[in-house]
């Protein structure tokens, strides 16, 4: 999967525009970021990529290419 389909979905899970997210943006600055993005996430990254991702994982990701990096 390619760095521009990684960030596709997660603007999709984020219902945001396409384009609208870009790796070096902080996520505490996306407002559509919020404690069930955070849960979406979880969910996504086990379905779509085979990975677990936990409580800890989730507070140390601080940006967008934070989740990238872990989506491998």
């Amino acid at each position: 999967m390619t760095q521009e389909e990684k960030i596709a979905m997660l603007e999709n899970m984020l219902e945001l525009e396409a384009g609208s997210l870009k790796p070096e943006m902080e996520l505490k600055d996306v407002a559509e970021y919020d404690s069930m993005a955070k849960l979406s996430l979880i969910v996504m990254m086990d379905e779509e990529c085979g990975k677990k991702l936990t409580g800890e994982q989730i507070r140390e990701i601080k940006t967008v290419q934070d989740i990238l990096d872990f989506m491998g």
